[in-house]
């Protein structure tokens, strides 16, 4: 089977930290999170990484991860740009919020032909693991056609420093997904964690132990093709109900496909602790784990 091509989500401004956090430096050598998450793909067997990114962020990303990584890996950029959408739609007046992690993935349908695809947020720290498993994965033969993600445990995935945004998972008997739902109003508890989609009227329990998605997928190529096929039909309910802030979700996409029969997705869950920096008083323990993980391997 193809190697699979890593693609990283970094095009999103980082509205709840208040910054480009993407570029926001997390050790004393100037590195940013996508460096340790590159480092650790490369070391899986990654031969090739494409950064989803704006347009005006491709000179400072050359200059700073691109210069770090020239000479181990390969990268090229995608641009998430809002007016990249099908004919005969039109972005609507007074809408400036990205269309979403399924837009943002649609954006390397021409930089890849069919090879395997793992996707991953710019702003998370996943951990070494994750990045072997979802490679295995893809490059055995007995998966082929299958999509594969890595859950985390939802205490593992939460900030004392406000709301956050899962896709929660539920799986078969056998470890495959039977349902994906994007919550994206979700509290740490004592007990887990919960989720409010009323504006914090009232809440729903996600126990301890509840897997959740942190956008570490992988995909066959195919996949692209089905983003873009079915960016329209999204479009056309989106723009009628809140045209300025509906977002085409990765996970919606997913669990509509899944549900149609036409996939299979294997959920591979990890015991590791999601590091990363939703919120600016997320980053003094971000950067004080990578210190400690720093002695023992980067």
């Amino acid at each position: 089977m193809k190697k699979p091509i890593l693609v990283v989500m970094a095009a999103g401004m980082g509205s709840r930290y208040g910054g480009l956090k993407q570029m926001d430096p997390v050790d004393d050598q100037g590195r940013v999170i996508l460096d340790y998450s590159v480092y650790d793909a490369a070391d899986a067997g990654f031969e090739r990484v494409i950064f989803i990114i704006k347009p005006e962020m491709e000179e400072a990303f050359r200059e700073t991860v691109g210069a770090r990584i020239e000479g181990k890996i390969k990268y090229d950029f995608a641009f998430q740009v809002l007016d990249d959408i099908p004919e005969g739609f039109e972005v609507p007046e007074g809408r400036v919020k990205p269309w979403g992690t399924g837009h943002a993935v649609r954006a390397i349908r021409n930089l890849i032909t069919d090879e395997p695809i793992v996707v991953i947020n710019a702003d998370d720290f996943y951990g070494q693991g994750a990045f072997k498993k979802i490679y295995d994965f893809l490059t055995d033969e007995k998966n082929s056609g299958e999509y594969g993600c890595v859950a985390y445990m939802i205490e593992n995935t939460v900030t004392e420093n406000g709301s956050v945004s899962r896709g929660v998972c539920k799986a078969d008997e056998n470890g495959y997904l039977v349902e994906i739902v994007e919550r994206t109003n979700i509290e740490k508890r004592e007990n887990g964690a919960a989720y409010s989609e009323d504006g914090g009227k009232t809440w729903t329990d996600l126990p301890k132990g509840t897997p959740v998605s942190m956008n570490f997928w992988g995909f066959t190529a195919d996949f692209v093709r089905e983003l873009d096929e079915r960016f329209p039909a999204f479009l056309e309910k989106g723009l009628k109900e809140n045209p300025l802030k509906c977002e085409y979700f990765l996970p919606f996409v997913v669990d509509e496909i899944r549900s149609e029969g036409k996939v299979k997705v294997k959920l591979m869950s990890t015991d590791d602790k999601w590091h990363g920096v939703t919120y600016k008083e997320d980053k003094p323990a971000l950067v004080e784990a990578l210190k400690e993980l720093r002695k023992n391997r980067y």
